[in-house]
Parts: C-alpha cells; sequence; structure tokens
C-alpha cells in the first residue's frame, strides 16, 4: 500500500500541467511583443563580405 493516495497524484499532475501550459503561453507572448523582428544591421552582408575578404572598413569603431 502506498502512504500517498492515487487522488492525490493525479491532483499533482493536474496542477503542473496546468502551471505549465500556463508558462508557454506566458513565454510565448512574450516573444511576440518584444522580439517580433530580428535585428540585423543594414548593410549587413557587405559588412560580412569585408570582414572575411579582408578589406578595410571606411568605418572606424571607436571605444
Amino acid at each position: 500500500m502506498s502512504l500517498i493516495p492515487k487522488n492525490f497524484n493525479q491532483k499533482l499532475v493536474r496542477e503542473i500541467t496546468i502551471i505549465l501550459i500556463i508558462k508557454i503561453v506566458i513565454l510565448l507572448t512574450i516573444k511576440s511583443i518584444w522580439f517580433d523582428a530580428p535585428t540585423v544591421p543594414k548593410n549587413f552582408d557587405t559588412q560580412v563580405a569585408e570582414r572575411i575578404a579582408g578589406s578595410p572598413s571606411p568605418i572606424k569603431e571607436t571605444r
């Protein structure tokens, strides 16, 4: 015989499932609100090509 009733296990599984579903919904909502578009800079392809080819970039980085 088990010390924990079967009804308690079913209730616990149901609560954990509901909590996980709520968390997934919240995370997907946050993702759709704040991360709706990728942040790719303009002229990204030319910047990558210049780095690979070794050509000096006309834009100097400052620190």
